[in-house]
């Protein structure tokens, strides 16, 4: 058994309570990978981890990423700077299509390496469990490949990897003037191939205008609830669709970005008890100033998540912590608000919240031990926030 000594504060969401709470002097048991005690005193171990008398935090849990691609987009990020807009860049054939070669190209092998390197960069930076989306293929093959990637690195690497099938990502070019052709290719072949694979747990949609209409998602996402697939949904991010009032008619779990809900929309998640998923390093990394109207959320009585959406094109970016700091600047929560976001939120939306996302008796042992006092501290640093170990079930990473 390992034992932690000299906790200088633990902080962790309380899901009896549902609120953060900060426990000062205690010390933590864990046998192999979860706790066992959390008390002033909880005797002897078998190995002693010294704290330092710093903050122990859960790991963090990022519930929205796309790390199934072969090369990044850095020639995109040029055109932003030169003025161009991400829709502008979808347009000409960038984006989300340009990713497709690659993918479709590499072999399973080749990609696995790409994605265990991200993989090693998300526990680097406290991110001890994803949430993680194909849609980088946008072909049965393809799709089928970019999962069994994930499945593969997942049984293989020390994260937590939960799939999720996007094949509804874009339409891919031999679709481009037949849009329809493409969803029923999508309800008729790829959704029964997903599911017979049995390796995604979710089914995501781009639904927004440009891609894929309120009513193309609906007949997406009803067909894979009938094939097992829980829905999630990318909604409301550059316009108001409707895709948050779909949202909440589907059951999906979760709504991603909302950076343009509506007040119709923002009903419709409370009623439809959806959780609002919110991705401000989409916003920052897109030099876009409308953030989604999180005290909006918040005042409806709808829970948040924060993800990074770590992708190629649109969120170059792996960091939880960085993602605390821009919700704490730009979407006005408050640092426990954030934290909370991020770790046991983030659980709930993938149906992890008995497993991780908190420090509790009979949960993983995923801990991150900061060379940091407070909770405040992190968002302070933002970008390079200081860390003295992380530990995924019970072992301690080298950093």
């Amino acid at each position: 058994m390992k034992k932690l000594t000299n906790i200088g504060q633990l902080v962790t969401c309380n899901s009896d309570t549902n609120n953060i709470e900060t426990l000062s002097n205690v010390e933590m048991l864990i046998e192999n990978d979860r706790i066992v005690s959390i008390a002033p005193s909880v005797g002897n171990g078998d190995e002693t981890i010294d704290c330092q008398h710093k903050l122990v935090t859960p790991g963090f849990v990022d519930p929205h990423t796309h790390p199934v691609f072969f090369d990044g987009r850095d020639e995109e990020y040029s055109l932003r700077l030169s003025g161009a807009t991400y829709e502008e860049i979808a347009e000409k054939g960038g984006g989300i299509r340009s990713s497709i070669s690659g993918v479709q190209n590499a072999s399973e092998n080749e990609l696995m390496k790409r994605v265990i390197k991200r993989m090693n960069r998300f526990l680097h930076l406290g991110t001890t469990t994803i949430e993680a989306k194909s849609g980088y293929g946008l072909d049965t093959e393809s799709e089928l490949k970019s999962l069994r990637v994930l499945d593969r690195v997942n049984k293989e690497h020390p994260i937590d990897i939960v799939p999720t099938f996007l094949g509804a990502h874009a339409f891919p070019p031999e679709f481009a003037d037949n849009h329809d052709g493409y969803v029923d290719l999508l309800c008729d072949e790829m959704i029964t191939a997903v599911a017979e694979q049995g390796i995604a747990k979710y089914c995501d949609v781009f639904c927004e205008n440009g891609y894929f209409t309120v009513e193309q998602s609906r007949r997406i996402l009803e067909t894979a609830k009938k094939h097992g697939l829980i829905p999630r949904l990318h909604a409301d991010e550059f316009e108001d669709s409707g895709a948050a009032e779909l949202a909440a008619e589907v059951g999906a779990v979760s709504a991603d970005h909302l950076m343009a809900v509506s007040d119709a929309g923002i009903t419709a998640l409370k009623d439809g008890n959806v959780t609002a998923t919110l991705l401000p390093g989409t916003t920052f990394y897109l030099g876009k100033q409308s953030y989604a109207p999180a005290n909006k959320l918040t005042e409806a009585g709808i829970p948040i998540a924060l993800a990074t959406d770590f992708n190629p094109g649109s969120s170059h970016l792996q960091s939880m912590p960085f993602m605390i700091s821009l919700a704490c600047l730009y979407l006005g929560m408050s640092v426990e608000e954030a934290f909370k976001a991020a770790t046991w939120q983030s659980a709930v939306t993938l149906g992890m919240e008995h497993e991780v996302g908190s420090i509790e008796v009979g949960k993983k042992a995923d801990l991150v031990i900061w060379d940091l006092a407070r909770l405040i501290e992190i968002p302070y640093f933002s970008s390079d926030v200081p860390m003295i170990s992380v530990m995924k079930t019970g072992n301690l990473l080298n950093l």
